[in-house]
């Protein structure tokens, strides 16, 4: 089951990031986004038992252009219960919940032979660069058709991933 985090997934959600990634740099990420309010989604996946998934979209911009933009970062499964698809789930449920709110485009930095199968193209082929100095692994989706023609530039990521850095 996915629904959306709430204020009692909090520490279930820190956990699953911390025991997903080789530190706590993820967990804290989304704990600093939560506090400043900036997880626009936030997103939970459930088994029978427990929270075993947790998925994020925050603000992005482009200089100069005024589309809403959010940025898929982090997503985590608990390593018992990955490779089973939870979290090709969450991405999906992500990005419907994304285009409900009216979002025209979203960026990811995650393995380029990955995220396409969501839709996702480099970011490159719309003339879109990133803080990172990534190539193919950073990807955008236009959740609205062609919202991205005629625009580039740089996008840019909220405070809490400069804090990180």
């Amino acid at each position: 089951m996915i629904r959306p985090e709430t204020q009692t997934d909090t520490s279930l959600v820190h956990a699953v990031h911390s025991a997903a990634f080789p530190t706590t740099a993820e967990a804290d990420l989304v704990d600093a986004l939560r506090a400043n309010d900036h997880l626009v989604v936030s997103l939970v996946a459930l088994d029978e038992v427990q929270l075993i998934g947790h998925i994020a979209f925050s603000p992005v911009t482009i200089e100069g252009v005024e589309l809403v933009g959010l940025g898929l970062a982090p997503v985590a499964v608990l390593p018992s219960h990955q490779g089973q698809g939870f979290g090709g789930q969450l991405i999906r449920a992500g990005l419907e919940a994304c285009r409900e709110l009216g979002v025209d485009y979203v960026v990811v930095l995650g393995h380029p032979n990955y995220y396409p199968r969501f839709g996702y193209a480099p970011a490159s082929t719309y003339s879109l660069d990133n803080e990172y100095g990534a190539g193919d692994e950073f990807m955008v989706i236009e959740l609205t058709p062609r919202c991205l023609a005629g625009h580039s530039g740089l996008v840019q990521y909220g405070d809490e991933f400069r804090a990180l850095a």
